[in-house]
């Protein structure tokens, strides 16, 4: 089977700063800018990694909530690791970040001048409500240099801004972080002002609900001194923009003081660093997001497996927090393993915080629970690809599986297990009496219904010994709750427990090494919201279990695939392969060993009516076309990876001698979760040159 990225070799050489020549195809990557003579020339643009580089999701709500919010800056080992790769790469234990729904800003850090998110953060984190924000950063005695010549003048000021802008505007992001980390003349501070407030204007018209936030280092008398909190010295920066980042080694003098309180009661208890920056903030208070650095170097409470501690005195304090490098809990390989431990970690984030975003918020609502890596991938149950992949990208809507390492039963993201889309699935594992039950939530959801019924999909691999259902909870602006139950048979034991229990059908068995069944089941459910979408883990009575297991009795074991819900019955409808102009581009051919060749070549696509494209995502394949047809013998097809742009670059793919060229399959998925069958998908025929 094809890799889902570059060779190794390929991943190397593209990478190597000085071989790498980006206005030249090649796999696309993500990269920073590095110079401002690149920033002002605009030559980001005619790079052949531009167009791989436009995130596809929107955010779908552009205004931040009126409450302490989270902010998680990236950070991980200098950024553009495995993320560079924007069509994937090969590690299948990649970092990732799954817990979206705990946060509200995301910010992609690098130590480069501009360190431009990859698409692959953008579109996963627009899809779970969280806005997106690169960083500009000065450092050192270059940035110094930098600092100098881009506020030379008012104009120059103006026209840098301007560039970050355009960029934020044509990858599809939300705005910037600012970190202007050296010292500057008093003389400067002018132009500072002006390159900060015309960034936030230009940013606002041109993306409303953007955000630039300031970082707390140099002051206004051009100092580069970190004030812990907003004051005098830094609030004239805050003021043009919105929001600051405060520095990290904030102190909370309450606490510091509590223990000379009970020995020397004459002493007078100073506030806390994040009041005083509350109250400098006045009605902005939340604008204010302190700085909480998770590796513990001189942060509040420790940092690490301490992040709380440092979150509850914010949260007491009612100003927002912003954790900087949450990749410690990867790069510190932290016990048992880096998916355990990260559930762990960020369900402490969740204890002290709360949860921050609700979906579904809208439909149709699908998920396959893809955290964006894995060991295969699959593709409505079949399984299309048996090597390692990363892609963020890929992530489906993340659940919200809470940390209880005392259940019964286990449940956890699988990427082991077959999975029905993508590279993972839930697996729910453990011991439960045949009269228990136990159930949880998966999403928690802000979905107002009007009256249309609901339709509901969802795939299990379990044996017959354990049975797996949905309950879907609705909440009335009357404020009458009900509940409902998707059980795919014995249900009358919840009918004291549920209003409402309907009975699935199974719709298809997929392939008989997967197991997968398909359930699905209709409701009426009319002006009410949509509040959770939980499991429901239980046996059946003994007397109908079939004994084909070589499980215990109590021995429970069950796999979910995905889920969907719309409000059609049907399945998207594509449009058909002749409605597309498919094309080729930088077409190179080379010869290989004993007779075969490569090529590479890049693939675009798009609607001949010209009104664009509603699909979030095209899987591409490849099918070698043989110079002898024998009969009966279908094309071996091979999965080349996931694009949620209207083109792929395939690199250097081996066509056997015998082969007389390579058709180019792209199925469109829809944003229900379906997929268009992939003999009617359009496709790209680019025929093999006799000789090279």
């Amino acid at each position: 089977m094809s890799k889902i990225g570059p060779e190794p070799e390929l991943q190397s050489s593209a990478s190597d700063s000085t071989t790498f020549d980006p206005t030249k195809p090649s796999v696309p990557i993500s990269y920073p800018i590095k110079t401002l003579e690149e920033l002002e020339s605009r030559s980001y643009f005619e790079s052949f990694h531009y167009p791989f580089n436009r995130a596809s999701v929107p955010l779908q709500s552009g205004t931040l909530p009126n409450r302490p919010r989270l902010l998680v800056c990236h950070d991980m080992a200098g950024g553009y690791g495995d993320d560079k790769w924007v069509q994937g790469g090969t590690n299948p234990e990649a970092f990732d970040l799954s817990h979206w729904y705990l946060m509200d800003v995301f910010v992609y850090f690098s130590h480069n001048l501009v360190a431009l998110p990859p698409p692959c953060w953008t579109n996963t984190a627009h899809l779970h409500g969280v806005k997106v924000l690169g960083t500009f950063i000065t450092e050192w005695d270059e940035g110094r240099v930098i600092a100098n010549k881009l506020l030379s003048t008012k104009e120059s000021s103006q026209m840098y801004a301007e560039r970050l802008a355009e960029l934020a505007v044509a990858l599809g992001f939300d705005g910037w972080l600012l970190n202007m980390e050296v010292s500057l003349g008093a003389s400067k501070i002018p132009n500072l002002k002006e390159f900060v407030s015309h960034l936030t204007q230009k940013m606002h018209s041109s993306i409303p609900g953007s955000l630039v936030i300031w970082y707390d280092s140099i002051t206004i008398d051009g100092n580069l001194n970190w004030q812990d909190q907003l004051n005098e010295k830094n609030k004239p920066f805050f003021d043009v923009c919105d929001g600051i980042f405060v520095n990290y080694t904030w102190k909370d003098l309450n606490v510091c003081l509590l223990h000379y309180v009970y020995c020397f009661t004459d002493i007078s208890i100073q506030e806390s660093y994040p009041s005083l920056s509350a109250a400098a903030a006045g009605d902005r208070k939340y604008d204010v997001y302190m700085g909480i650095d998770v590796f513990g170097r001189g942060t509040f409470g420790g940092g690490q497996w301490n992040t709380n501690v440092a979150l509850d005195v914010l949260k007491k304090d009612d100003v927002s927090a912003a954790l900087f490098a949450p990749g410690w809990v990867y790069e510190s390989k932290q016990p048992p393993d880096y998916q355990t431990a990260k559930t762990h970690w960020w369900s402490l984030v969740e204890k002290s915080w709360g949860v921050a975003q609700h979906y579904p918020k809208t439909l149709p609502f699908s998920s396959n629970f893809d955290q964006g890596h894995g060991y295969h991938f699959s593709v409505d149950g079949e399984q299309v690809l048996d090597t390692p992949w990363n892609n963020i990208s890929c992530q489906g809507f993340q659940p919200h599986l809470e940390f209880k390492p005392a259940d019964a039963i286990q449940v956890l993201v699988d990427f082991k297990e077959p999975s029905y889309g993508g590279g993972s699935s839930i697996t729910f594992k453990g011991n439960l009496e045949e009269d228990s039950e136990f159930r949880n939530n998966l999403f928690s959801g802000e979905l107002h219904l009007q009256d249309s019924p609901l339709h509901l999909t969802y795939s299990v691999k379990s044996d017959s010994n354990s049975l797996l259902g949905l309950c879907l909870e609705f909440y009335s602006l009357a404020g009458e709750r009900k509940s409902v139950l998707l059980a795919p048979r014995e249900a009358n034991r919840f009918s004291s427990t549920f209003n409402e229990v309907v009975i699935t059908r199974q719709l298809e068995h997929l392939g008989t090494s997967q197991g997968w069944v398909v359930h699905k089941a209709s409701i009426k459910i009319s002006g009410q919201n949509l509040t959770k979408i939980g499991f429901v883990c239980y046996r059946p009575e003994s007397r109908i279990v079939q004994r084909t297991s070589n499980r215990s009795s109590t021995e429970y074991y069950a796999v979910l695939g995905h889920i969907s819900i719309k409000t059609s019955e049907h399945n998207l409808q594509f449009p058909p392969a002749g409605s597309w102009l498919v094309e080729g581009h930088y077409t190179e051919w080379d010869a290989s060993s004993k007779g075969s060749k490569t090529v590479s070549v890049k693939i675009t696509w798009k609607l001949k009516d010209g009104n664009g494209s509603a699909f979030p995502k095209y899987n591409i394949y490849a099918e070698k076309i043989a110079g002898k047809v024998v009969p009966g013998q279908a094309a071996a097809r091979e999965f080349l990876g996931v694009a949620l742009v209207e083109a792929f670059y395939v690199a250097s793919f081996a066509v056997d001698s015998d082969n007389i060229g390579v058709k180019f399959i792209i199925q469109v998925c829809g944003i229900d979760g379906s997929s268009q069958k992939v003999d009617d998908s359009p496709f790209y025929r680019l025929e093999a040159p006799k000789a090279l």
